[in-house]
């Protein structure tokens, strides 16, 4: 890792500000914040950042989020303006198409957050979720300034994962990552999966060929998310839980009856349980081809 702030020369463009060089930000105390849309771990960061950004814009702090894509359709920059605008992002976002930032930080993870002093050398950093009150005494301590920490009330696909009851890990659905994979029609154990339908099992995802088609997992956590695009056009899908419409555990991105629509490109809310948590049966069917299916994240 650099010890001083290598600076965002690399990036392949910007959104909401102009190219910043060096004696752009010379001067001031500079978060840097490694993101990609889709990630639920940076989104359930997100709220804690725009707060800083927001909080301390006015006492010498720059907030500099870096995108850098980890599934192909996070290249578009029109995918990555819309996830800007419907997250309420005001700070400025390097676009990192390429990943010449991310190796000029010899950046690993997203999220992952380095601060560095008005001389520009990074006095801090810390990848993943968590460590709020910590990284927020680090600005203040670099910005002088002793006071209350910033009050942050996150929902939605923004609010912090059950941790207690996280049993369920990151599951990815193209071959280069997938695994636990159930021909369908075996009983699924906890955190199996399988497919119903005609899909390929491409590289990166999982891609409905048949005019209809549905995924299954087992799970054990509050919330289900999953990753999805299509396309060609708009699909309709169904979600259920244990056989049964959702209800008032459906997620964000489904109604009380499970039924929600593929538009855009991003990561869709399907279940957040409001009961005891259990093992429990997902499944999701699409009424259309061409979905593609990416990856399961809990919370």
């Amino acid at each position: 890792m650099s010890t001083h702030l290598p600076g965002f020369d690399g990036a392949s463009g910007w959104l909401n500000s102009q190219p910043l060089a060096p004696a752009d930000v010379h001067g001031k105390v500079v978060l840097v914040d490694f993101w990609t849309y889709t990630c639920v771990n940076w989104l359930r960061t997100l709220p804690f950042v725009r707060a800083w950004a927001e909080a301390y814009a006015d006492r010498g702090l720059v907030v500099v989020g870096v995108h850098t894509p980890e599934f192909p359709f996070e290249q578009d920059v029109d995918n990555v303006s819309r996830a800007v605008r419907d997250l309420r992002i005001g700070y400025p976002v390097a676009l990192d198409a390429d990943y010449a930032v991310w190796r000029a930080f010899d950046n690993h993870y997203w999220p992952a957050v380095y601060v560095a002093g008005a001389d520009g050398r990074i006095e801090y950093h810390h990848f993943g979720e968590g460590a709020y009150g910590e990284t927020e005494r680090v600005l203040q301590r670099l910005l002088g300034i002793d006071g209350e920490l910033v009050s942050v009330a996150a929902d939605g696909i923004e609010a912090a994962a059950d941790w207690d009851d996280v049993g369920s890990p990151e599951t990815y659905l193209g071959s280069a990552q997938g695994e636990r994979f159930v021909t369908s029609g075996s009983p699924l154990g906890l955190n199996e999966w399988s497919l119903a339908g005609d899909w390929d099992v491409e590289q990166r995802a999982t891609v409905l060929n048949g005019a209809s088609g549905g995924i299954a997992y087992r799970f054990h956590a509050r919330d289900v998310n999953l990753v999805l695009r299509s396309r060609d056009g708009a699909v309709p899908f169904r979600v259920l839980v244990d056989g049964e419409a959702p209800a008032a555990d459906r997620g964000e991105d489904a109604d009380e009856h499970g039924h929600g629509t593929v538009v855009e490109p991003r990561l869709y809310q399907l279940v957040r349980t409001q009961g005891p948590i259990v093992d429990r049966t997902f499944e999701i069917v699409f009424d259309a081809p061409g979905v593609e299916a990416y990856v399961f994240t809990f919370g």
